[in-house]
């Protein structure tokens, strides 16, 4: 005999507005580092591998806490989970806003980094409480309003950082975190409740997730010196490559893994997983690298764009990004996810190929980063909208999750791969990387994520309405 459920409360606009605000929130929360972080190696005295550590340290968090959001809110409840996680998230901000230095500002971003946990349980709300047509779009619209609060704070990083301090540029979108937490809790209808969990959280294999990243991203800030020590490089490997294999056999024997290799070896989910890696490799090329590029003096081959500057050459890709998140969601649904995907594929990896051959000018890098957000933007929206709605209802945290890990541990691996590429290319006692750097960099992530095209072919067309 089975126990009928109550049916779901609809859901208000007030609580799809209260969703929305806070993907903003977070989104310019998330963003700020990026058009300041020439500002904040040279505060902090920091390299460029340093600095593309602090880049990537919120992305890392968000890597281990999404699986473990999305599994909680699957469980227990979205809202119960996102209220408390963006507590975290708040305490986050405001850590990286009195921080005095670089070692409790990365403590901050790591705290901050939960962020990344909001979005699966902000679409498993949606889909609690909408219908499937109508929650496809929602996803959409919520995906494209954290980007478009990168927009926000990419522009108003700069002026914020150079006005004020940098200090004030975590504080206020935090305190816009705290205010849209609080719209949520007051808002959104209260969880249903979830499905028992007996078997407790996965914490061996969050353990064992979190060396692997540590190790990975290890390996890449040292590859600049790691030639001349080639028994390090023996070691990190080896190390890296047993706790691979560890991962893989708790997640394969404990009874509620933290990711389900079930899960993993359906072609719904890791196709888009590796695609979701493989685009955003190529994508955080251009997110590290055009910020640097705009930063090197104009007397070498760059342009000398201070934080102001930057944010404001970096606008029209924010721009790009935020109309790509809602594009992406209504493409998925009119023409199918693989169209979009392919189109966008095709989109990122022409402008970074074409962004290595032309850069001497800065309209050139305006428009080339324009084109890579809105091609990163339509891929991924298509990718986690095709994901969250191609499982069953109880796994769309999962699911999503699972896309959303790969989508920041490809951000910090092409991020930190270029941060070394910049550093073995610097001279000593100079602080600009030679140009082959960048160009090198941009070749790379256009071979990535052409590349990745072998594997989007292969997907289902997707579901058309």
């Amino acid at each position: 005999m089975t126990t009928s459920q109550a049916p779901p409360v609809p859901i208000r606009k007030v609580a799809v507005g209260a969703l929305g605000m806070l993907a903003v929130a977070t989104g310019a929360l998330e963003s700020v580092v990026t058009p300041t972080l020439p500002l904040l190696q040279r505060e902090l005295n920091m390299s460029p591998a340093e600095g593309a550590l602090l880049s990537i340290v919120l992305l890392i968090t968000g890597a281990l806490i999404t699986p473990v959001a999305g599994r909680f809110g699957d469980r227990y409840g979205g809202k119960r989970v996102l209220i408390r996680l963006m507590a975290v998230v708040s305490a986050g901000g405001l850590v990286s806003a009195v921080a005095p230095n670089l070692p409790v500002l990365l403590v901050g971003q790591i705290l901050q980094g939960a962020m990344v946990g909001a979005l699966p349980l902000s679409f498993i709300l949606v889909r609690e409480h909408l219908p499937e047509q109508e929650s496809k779009v929602a996803i959409g619209v919520v995906s494209g309003l954290f980007v478009g609060g990168g927009m926000v704070g990419t522009l108003a990083a700069g002026p914020v950082a150079e006005g004020l301090s940098r200090h004030w540029m975590f504080a206020l979108p935090s305190f816009v975190v705290i205010a849209a937490t609080l719209l949520v809790n007051r808002s959104m209808p209260q969880d249903r409740p979830g499905r028992p969990d007996a078997a407790g959280t996965d914490w061996p294999g969050l353990a064992l997730l979190s060396g692997i990243l540590v190790t990975l991203m290890l390996v890449l800030s040292m590859a600049p010196d790691l030639g001349s020590q080639p028994l390090v490089l023996a070691v990190l490997l080896v190390l890296l490559a047993a706790l691979v294999i560890a991962w893989t056999v708790v997640e394969r024997r404990v009874a509620s893994p933290m990711v389900d290799p079930r899960m993993l070896s359906r072609p719904d989910v890791w196709k888009p997983c590796v695609l979701t890696f493989m685009i955003c490799v190529g994508t955080s090329a251009a997110v590290y690298l055009v910020p640097q590029l705009f930063a090197v003096t104009d007397d070498a081959y760059g342009f000398g764009a201070d934080a102001t500057t930057i944010g404001l050459f970096l606008l029209p890709g924010a721009v790009a990004a935020s109309l790509a998140g809602p594009l992406g969601g209504i493409g998925a649904r009119r023409f199918g996810s693989r169209a979009v995907v392919v189109a966008g594929i095709v989109i990122l990896a022409s402008s970074l190929i074409t962004l290595a051959a032309v850069h001497t000018e800065v309209w050139h890098l305006v428009i080339g980063k324009m084109l890579i957000a809105l091609a990163n933007g339509l891929c991924v929206t298509a990718l986690v909208t095709g994901t969250a709605t191609s499982v069953e209802q109880g796994d769309t945290g999962i699911a999503t999750g699972l896309v959303l890990v790969t989508r920041v541990i490809g951000f910090a691996v092409g991020v930190q791969a270029s941060g070394a590429l910049l550093t073995a290319a610097t001279p000593a006692g100079s602080d600009v990387p030679d140009e082959s750097a960048f160009v090198t960099g941009f070749v790379i992530a256009g071979t990535v994520t052409a590349l990745s095209l072998l594997v989007a072919r292969t997907m289902r067309k997707g579901v058309k309405a």
